[in-house]
């Protein structure tokens, strides 16, 4: 940032209107909110960076954000919309801002380079290479969207999510941090319609990072060099045994650090489980345990041992990516190997050690961009180890399916008398899968329907590894959906499978817990719950849903994370809403699950209900605590 005296004279900061903040304000702004600014940063910078370097560039950026000198620096009347109106953040902000935007300029033939625009001299971080912690399917096509967006517009994207400012704000941030043309940057983030809660990611998070060694190897040898001329002829030589594609035995995995016998012997694709075809047949087990290798791949010894060599030590140029609760660890011993072979255009493998399942991918032609998905399977029954996610290619999927599975077909839950797509199989893999789930608005939902031995049943892709299973009944009683009966409890709700995206979910229930007669002759209104259960048996995900007569989409009306609610160990479930008669009145309807006896509501609504249905007269916009007496003389109280 310029002077004190300097800055003094530049027309953007002269505006009597403006605020005087001195550097000390500007300091406690910037020590006070620094992990806030430093995710800013790191979002507006283009991700055509190392992830490295744009860590510590982001670091570097907020670090060099305050005023010099002693005195007052004025303030624009832009920057009055700081965080809690604290001026010295705003003026911290902007200049973050205005440094990220010239980070990410190219580079001019002729004349100097900005400072922001060189890697930063401070800090560093030797030998070590630092990155966030990976997060799931959304967070990576998010930073894709925005790596396609241009500097103004990604910055008027994340003021917008991440400090929650109006556009008119914003468009004067963007002006003061010297954009041309802030309405036009606004116009282009309208583009993303993704949720900006997902800004609150720790993908996106520059202070919680996972460090990873650099080239030990290229080290030694570079201090060895200097001593002893043969060590240079051995480095030229491994150079040029490299093969055409440009990557070596291990491909762009980070190099060895540990000489353990069973970590080596893990990486040895010699050593990989193969079981035989029809060992599923006779084994107790119906997991992934028994499932055989396929794919025309299974004998490239050579892309084996990357796939090994990147799921232990996932080097700088490998995307990664992990369902909650997953270690990222490498295998302990020899994994099992479930399939090789090409997809879409990409060389995929996919390892199982027992609870982890991981894929590799790697492009077919080049020899840039691998990427490696982790996620637990610990305890999957037979419909739990159905399906693998092989490949996602512009809107479709191909999954790899279980030797069990006869028949695979996809089915729009949304449609519930239509009958099912047929998918057809080839070893195994299913043709392309449309999936375009949370897009909006939810017209459709397509769920993949597979049929085996034991029937017939749906699993829905929430943008994961592994699809989750689908099931409808009372907590500790649920049934597949594999029916028209079934379907058709789930067709109201199928849009909120959405809010199970990325969160580690390996099954989704629908229970239909009451139906209540509605207040003025309207008729009579559904109360449903769906709560889906996850992979690592933590963070359950709960959703109190009311379905009117004639609406298409049910309505969330409650929901929580994390409790037992509505779930085998405790099915007991109460939730209200409020709700506008056809006559105009507004009401708080609650309805409880069938142990439910009485029904109180307390706070902004008073009523009382002796039985598990409370109807009473409201206040548009009132809100009211809900309390539930159960038959063993218990208590429940209402789902938010």
């Amino acid at each position: 940032m310029q002077s004190q005296d300097a800055a003094a004279q530049s027309p953007a900061l002269s505006s009597p209107a403006g605020q005087a903040v001195d550097v000390e304000q500007a300091e406690a702004a910037l020590v006070e909110h620094y992990p806030r600014l430093v995710r800013l940063a790191y979002l507006v910078l283009p991700s055509r960076m190392s992830r490295t370097r744009r860590v510590l560039t982001a670091h570097a950026l907020v670090q060099r954000a305050l005023p010099r000198g002693r005195s007052d620096a004025p303030l624009i009347p832009a920057q009055s919309a700081g965080r809690d109106g604290d001026p010295g953040y705003a003026l911290v902000r902007l200049q973050v801002v205005r440094s990220a935007l010239e980070a990410g300029l190219p580079l001019r033939r002729r004349g100097l380079p900005k400072r922001s625009q060189l890697p930063p001299l401070l800090p560093q971080v030797w030998g070590l290479t630092v990155f966030p912690r990976p997060g799931g399917a959304d967070e990576l096509a998010l930073d894709q969207r925005l790596s396609a967006l241009s500097g103004p517009a990604r910055a008027a994207h994340v003021l917008r999510g991440l400090e929650r400012l109006p556009d008119t704000d914003v468009r004067r941030v963007l002006d003061g941090a010297g954009v041309a043309d802030p309405d036009a940057a606004l116009a282009e983030a309208d583009g993303i319609p993704d949720p900006y809660r997902l800004l609150e990611s720790p993908e996106f998070d520059p202070c919680a990072l996972q460090a990873r060694p650099t080239d030990l190897l290229r080290r030694r040898r570079h201090l060895k060099a200097g001593v002893v001329g043969a060590a240079a002829l051995a480095v030229c030589g491994a150079l040029l045994s490299l093969p055409g594609d440009g990557w070596g035995a291990d491909g762009p995995a980070a190099p060895p650090y540990a000489g353990n016998p069973a970590a080596q012997a893990a990486l040895d694709p010699a050593k990989l489980t193969r079981v035989p075809d029809s060992a599923w047949r006779t084994s107790e087990r119906t997991d992934f345990s028994v499932w055989p290798a396929r794919g025309p791949l299974t004998g490239d010894r050579a892309l084996l041992r990357r796939a090994l060599a990147v799921w232990a030590r996932p080097g700088e140029g490998v995307t990664s990516s992990a369902t909650p609760g997953t270690p990222t660890g490498g295998p302990a011993g020899p994994p099992h190997l479930l399939y090789a072979g090409t997809v879409d255009a990409a060389r995929v493998v996919v390892l199982y050690d027992g609870w982890r399942l991981a894929r590799y991918a790697e492009p077919e032609e080049g020899a840039r961009g691998a990427a490696l998905d982790l996620a637990r399977v610990d305890g999957a029954g037979r419909a739990g180890a159905s399906a693998v996610v092989l490949s996602r290619s512009d809107g479709n999927v191909r999954f790899l399916l279980a030797p069990w599975v006869r028949e695979a077909g996809e089915r729009d839950l949304r449609e519930p008398d239509d009958g099912a797509r047929e998918l057809p199989l080839e070893d195994g893999v299913t043709g392309p899968f449309v999936s375009e789930q949370g897009r909006e608005p939810c017209t459709t939902w397509n769920t993949l329907e597979l049929t085996d031995g034991t029937g017939t049943r749906l699993l829905t892709d929430l943008g994961e590894l592994v699809p989750a299973r689908l099931t409808t009944g009372r907590p500790g009683e649920v049934k597949d959906v594999s029916g028209e009966k079934a379907r058709r409890t789930w067709q109201p709700y199928a849009c909120s499978l959405a809010a199970m995206r990325s969160a580690g979910v390996r099954g989704v229930n629908a229970w239909a817990y009451a139906e209540q007669p509605l207040p003025d002759g309207d008729g009579r209104a559904r109360w449903l719950c769906t709560r889906g259960e996850t992979w690592r048996g933590t963070g359950a995900r709960v959703l109190a849903q009311f379905h009117s007569p004639g609406a298409r989409y049910g309505a969330v009306a409650a929901r929580a994370e994390d409790v037992p609610a509505c779930g085998a160990r405790q099915p007991d479930v109460l939730a209200g809403v409020l709700w506008k008669s056809a006559g105009g009145t507004w009401y708080l309807l609650a309805a409880g699950s069938e142990g439910v006896e009485s029904v109180e509501a307390t706070g902004g609504v008073e009523g009382r209900a002796k039985d598990r249905l409370l109807s009473v007269r409201a206040e548009k916009g009132a809100r009211a605590d809900l309390e539930g007496t159960l038959e063993d003389g218990g208590s429940v109280g209402g789902l938010r």
